[in-house]
């Protein structure tokens, strides 16, 4: 049966993203810092992008509008690295948590995750970058992952909005801000790290960490539900980036 193969196929690419994101990812981030000393963040950035297309391209088996899914993905990612260039001045006050939620909300995990990862790479170009651009696309990656585990519907349907917005307080706050801040203890730190100076690390960050959950909450209270709408109807219209 058709539906049944499809399920399969949906079983299949969550259980490689999963992978990906919970094991290979990780791993390469270790061995990033492990062996290479933190000197070949490029490398280890581009082994993330390339792992998460995997489940990402198990999508366009056997369809033919490759092209089109292409460009709706990379218009949220231009969307996101440009909030981030937009907010430059006001720190951790970025649109990019959100727009990564509302990406894995509309099209799945693996669109959510990739998306959150080439974000991250991206608009580091217009920042800096470093040994902790793996670990915010790690970070950001996880966010789009968990959104589209959690509230994405084949029927397109929007979620409520207190789990949405709980989800992005609470998710940016202990994923996100947990993952970055365990980065700055293992990369800023990484000759002296002890219990008592990652402890003050986790500390420092907790008031920046608040506010990002506070942006995050801001703009999905702002964007999820007209973006979601918008995404839903050209989803449908044009049949892309479906299971």
């Amino acid at each position: 049966m058709p539906s049944e193969e499809k399920g399969k196929r949906s079983r299949l690419r969550l259980i490689i993203g999963a992978v990906t994101a919970f094991v290979l990812v990780p791993l390469f981030i270790f061995l990033g810092m492990t062996v290479w000393n933190d000197r070949k963040y490029y490398i280890v950035s581009l082994i993330i992008i390339a792992l998460s297309m995997v489940p990402f391209a198990l999508r366009f088996e056997k369809k033919r509008q490759t092209a089109r899914e292409l460009v709706v993905l990379a218009a949220m990612i231009a969307i996101g690295v440009a909030g981030r260039a937009a907010f430059y001045m006001l720190p951790q006050v970025k649109p990019i948590v959100a727009i990564t939620i509302i990406t894995g909300i509309a099209f799945g995990c693996e669109s959510g995750f990739i998306a959150g990862a080439m974000i991250a790479f991206v608009s580091n170009f217009l920042f800096i970058q470093g040994p902790w651009t793996p670990w915010q696309m790690e970070a950001l990656g996880l966010m789009g992952f968990f959104a589209g585990l959690i509230f994405h519907r084949k029927d397109g349907r929007i979620p409520r909005l207190i789990p949405l917005l709980v989800y992005g307080a609470l998710g940016t706050f202990i994923i996100y801000g947990f993952i970055v801040d365990t980065s700055t203890v293992f990369t800023v730190y990484s000759s002296e790290v002890t219990w008592k100076l990652a402890l003050s690390t986790y500390a420092a960050g907790v008031p920046m960490n608040l506010v990002n959950a506070g942006a995050t909450v801001v703009f999905l209270l702002l964007l999820a539900r007209p973006m979601l709408k918008k995404l839903n109807r050209v989803r449908v219209k044009y049949g892309i980036l479906e299971e």
